[in-house]
C-alpha cells in the first residue's frame, strides 16, 4: 500500500498526488491520500509532528519511501519485490 501524506495548499504535494493516482493506475497498487493537517485536527497530531516539515512524504506499507517529490524508479522496483 502506497500512502502520500500531503496538506492543502502544497502545489508540490498536489503535483507529486496526480503522478501517484497515474502509476497507480498503471501498475495496479493501492493509494491513499492523507492530509496530516486534517489528521491532526482529528487528533492524530503524530504523523504533522514527523512529516509537516518534508511533505510531500511518500510510505510504502507505512515506512517512508521519499519525500519532497516521487522516486519513480525506486518505488516501481520496490512495489515489484
Amino acid at each position: 500500500m502506497v500512502e502520500l501524506l500531503t496538506r492543502a495548499g502544497c502545489g508540490v504535494c498536489e503535483q507529486a498526488a496526480g503522478r501517484l493516482a497515474e502509476l497507480a493506475g498503471e501498475f495496479g497498487f493501492g493509494l491513499t491520500v492523507t492530509d496530516v493537517d486534517a489528521a491532526a485536527a482529528g487528533g492524530n497530531t503524530a504523523l504533522r509532528g514527523e512529516y509537516g516539515d518534508r511533505l510531500p512524504v511518500v510510505l510504502l506499507d507505512g515506512a517512508e519511501h521519499s519525500y519532497w517529490e516521487v522516486d519513480e524508479p525506486r518505488l516501481i522496483a520496490d512495489l515489484g519485490s
